[in-house]
Order: C-alpha cells, then sequence, then structure tokens
C-alpha cells in the first residue's frame, strides 16, 4: 500500500514539474519577445527623439528630412479599432445569448457552426469584401447625401473587421452563458423575475468576467489585423478622426518598414521595433485593466451570492 502511494505521488510530482516547465517556457517565451522588440527599440531611438515619436504629428519615412511621429499611426489603430468595437460587441453578446437562452437544440446545432465558419475565413478574403464591396457601398450611401467619402476608408476596415471578430466575442460568450448554473435561473424564475430580467440582472453579471475575456481577444485580434486595414484603409499615416478618410494601422506600419528596401539599422527599419514596443505596453494596459475589471466583477458575483 505504502509502495503504492510512493508510486502515485512520483506520478503527481512529474506532473506538478511538466505543469511548471510549462509555465515557465510561456513566461520565458514572453520576455523573450519583449527583450527582441526592446533592444532593437532602444536603437531606434538613439537615432530619433522619443519624445517626438510619442507626441508627433507627422509620419513621413524615407524621405530627407524624415520623421517619425507615430500620432497619426495610434490615431487610425484607434479610429479602426472602435468601429470594430462598436459593430461586434452588440451582435456578439446578443448572439450569444440567443444561441444559449432562447434558441433551441435544434436551431444552435444549426446556428453555432455557421457563425464560428467565419473565423475560419482568411482574413484576404474579408479584405477583398471590405475593398470591392463595402468601401464603394459606404462611398455611394454617403455621396446620395452630399457626403464624399474616400474608396480608401477606416469605416469599411472597421465594419468588416467587426464582422470577422464576431465569432470569437459570439462563440466564448455562449460558452460562458451557457455555464452559468441552471439553478440560479430557476431560483431567479421562481422569485417571480421574467427571462428578460434573469438574463440581464442574473446570468449576464454571473459570466460577465468571461464575456470580457471575449471581447478582450476580439479586440486583440482587431488591432493585430494587417491584410483588411491594407486593402480597404490603405497605408497613408492620416492624422484624423474622420471615418470616410484613409488612414492606417500599427500592424501596417511595421509590416511596410520590415519589408522595405532600408538596411536593418536604419531609422525607416528600426522604426517597426519601436512600434511595436509601444503596442506590445499598449496591449499590456489593456489586459490589466480587463483583469480588474473581471476581479470586480467576481467579487460583486460572490457577494451578491452570500
Amino acid at each position: 500500500m505504502l509502495q503504492k502511494n510512493k508510486h502515485i505521488s512520483i506520478q503527481e510530482k512529474l506532473i506538478e514539474y511538466l505543469l511548471m516547465g510549462a509555465t515557465a517556457i510561456t513566461i520565458l517565451t514572453t520576455f523573450g519577445i519583449l527583450f527582441s522588440i526592446l533592444f532593437e527599440a532602444i536603437a531606434f531611438f538613439k537615432l530619433e527623439s522619443f519624445w517626438y515619436f510619442i507626441f508627433g504629428t507627422e509620419w513621413s519615412p524615407g524621405v530627407e528630412g524624415a520623421k517619425f511621429g507615430a500620432v497619426p499611426i495610434f490615431t487610425g489603430t484607434l479610429v479602426i479599432t472602435l468601429i470594430a468595437i462598436i459593430v461586434a460587441v452588440p451582435m456578439g453578446v446578443y448572439t450569444a445569448v440567443y444561441l444559449s437562452e432562447y434558441a433551441s437544440n435544434k436551431t444552435r446545432d444549426i446556428a453555432k457552426p455557421i457563425i464560428e465558419t467565419l473565423a475560419g475565413i482568411p482574413t484576404v478574403v474579408y479584405g477583398f469584401f471590405a475593398a470591392i464591396t463595402v468601401a464603394p457601398f459606404i462611398v455611394k450611401a454617403f455621396a446620395s447625401i452630399g457626403i464624399e467619402a474616400s474608396f480608401n476608408n477606416a469605416l469599411a476596415s472597421g465594419l468588416v473587421m467587426g464582422i470577422m471578430i464576431i465569432p470569437i466575442i459570439a462563440s466564448l460568450s455562449d460558452d460562458v452563458i451557457t455555464s452559468v448554473p441552471d439553478h440560479v435561473r430557476k431560483g431567479s424564475l421562481a422569485l417571480g423575475m421574467t427571462k428578460s430580467e434573469t438574463i440581464k440582472f442574473i446570468v449576464l453579471p454571473a459570466a460577465m468576467p468571461g464575456i470580457i475575456s471575449a471581447v478582450l481577444l476580439g479586440i486583440s485580434r482587431a488591432i493585430g489585423e494587417t491584410m483588411i486595414v491594407v486593402m480597404a484603409a490603405g497605408v497613408r499615416a492620416n492624422l484624423s478622426f474622420n471615418p470616410l478618410e484613409d488612414m492606417t494601422t500599427v500592424t501596417v506600419r511595421i509590416v511596410d518598414a520590415l519589408t522595405g528596401d532600408s538596411a536593418f539599422d536604419s531609422s525607416d527599419t528600426l522604426s517597426a521595433f519601436a512600434l511595436g514596443l509601444m503596442l506590445f505596453i499598449f496591449t499590456l494596459i489593456l489586459n490589466t485593466i480587463s483583469v480588474y475589471t473581471i476581479r470586480i466583477f467576481k467579487e460583486k458575483y460572490k457577494s451578491s451570492n452570500l
């Protein structure tokens, strides 16, 4: 008996060490990515002004007297991502609520795979759809009311990007909402609340940490998207909040800098690492805020159960 317990303890130790190793590899990979970007970004800031990079309003690499002000690039990223969020979050969450709370099992089994098919479509196909179909439609629609819109516009890119991340938010939110214990719903209904009130005040608050995680994953996918922006919004660093104008994002400029003809140690190429570092820091801040928000909702839900 003792020998059997000893054998089990050895297996448990091996599993523990395996899990610790996997965790350590993940952490080391994160730091490896950070340092690989950091050292090249420092080399860039030795050549160019850090403060102009942060607050400068003109991005014109590859020319005499090149300027590397990142404000137009981050403005374009913000505008396009915001449009995508406005489209994807309500549609994704409402779809998840319908599939988990209202749809029959047959409808759910048919609808969910079709929705998740959107996640498997290559982004270049979304880019074609945005450039050939959505952008011309936006130009014609606004022209009919006397407003001029560029064929390369942020609105088309943001709308299609939002459609692209709907299945991510919908699928993950559906799984989270479905995992809320059924006795919570029945208890709410037994106390006299309607189905819609139960969903609004009981189910969604309980599932909110998971929904926030799903939304964060969708936002991260939108921020990292390149092809849709290149094909629908353009590559020009344009400081504007008008979604009907052309503009670009951080990831597009990173690709453009790394695929150019400039030497690796030039400001043009090294600017990609500076942009990557800023994007890394922005993502870190976004993750920190989301974790804090998730903890607040968890504590609030636990206290309400008490």
